[in-house]
């Protein structure tokens, strides 16, 4: 008795990279955050990092639209994404008017959150 599959869209990694791009340019935020402090390039590398990971949070709601649009999903990781853009703007605003005791924190709050993300986004080898 032969089965039939059918193969799932392939939307779901693009959902993966969006949200790994944003994990790893907030990982690299906090080894420039880091340097900062020892060295006069930190400022710039956190400066290039920034519009980076604000690039890639814009990328992030980008592709959890397009993984919603064409299977008519949920819309959840939508309000994720664009929750996280909220978030990555408010950092933006912290960062330039330098108040380190709440964008210091947020940066963390923000890292835990992308690997949160990174750990529920849809696989497509997932069942």
């Amino acid at each position: 008795m032969a089965t039939l599959t059918t193969e799932k869209p392939r939307t779901a990694t693009f959902v993966q990279i969006a949200v790994g791009a944003q994990t790893v340019a907030l990982f690299f935020q906090a080894v420039t955050a880091g340097m900062l402090l020892a060295s006069s390039h930190g400022e710039l590398l956190h400066g290039i990092g920034a519009r980076v990971m604000y690039g890639a949070s814009m990328l992030y709601v980008l592709a959890a639209v397009l993984a919603w649009r064409p299977g008519g999903g949920s819309p959840r990781p939508i309000l994720y994404a664009s929750g996280f853009l909220v978030l990555a703007s408010a950092q933006v605003v912290l960062g330039i008017a330098r108040v380190a005791s709440v964008h210091v924190p947020l940066g963390v709050l923000m890292f835990a959150l992308s690997l949160l993300a990174l750990s529920r986004a849809p696989s497509a080898r997932r069942s």
